[in-house]
């Protein structure tokens, strides 16, 4: 059942850790914080503090994992 639910998710079996690396190195945490303002981004900006930040904050996330999707999107 939970095969089914997911197939059709693109995000099935990435992990945050790994959506946040590819938008840094393709960004970098200068550029995310422009596209999504969050202090995370902007103030200080690691991947472990950006990690804590987003697996506490729902809609910090979805904002990260849209931004990782409309980008490899492009690169098809």
């Amino acid at each position: 059942m939970t095969d089914e639910k997911n197939k059709n998710n693109p995000l099935h079996g990435v992990k945050l850790q790994d959506i946040l690396e590819y938008l840094v190195e393709n960004f970098g945490f200068k550029e995310l914080g422009n596209r999504i303002n969050i202090k995370c981004f902007l103030v200080d900006p690691s991947i472990n503090s950006s990690l804590k930040f987003l697996r506490k904050t729902p809609w910090a996330r979805a904002k990260v994992e849209e931004l990782y999707l409309k980008t490899r999107a492009k690169e098809k």
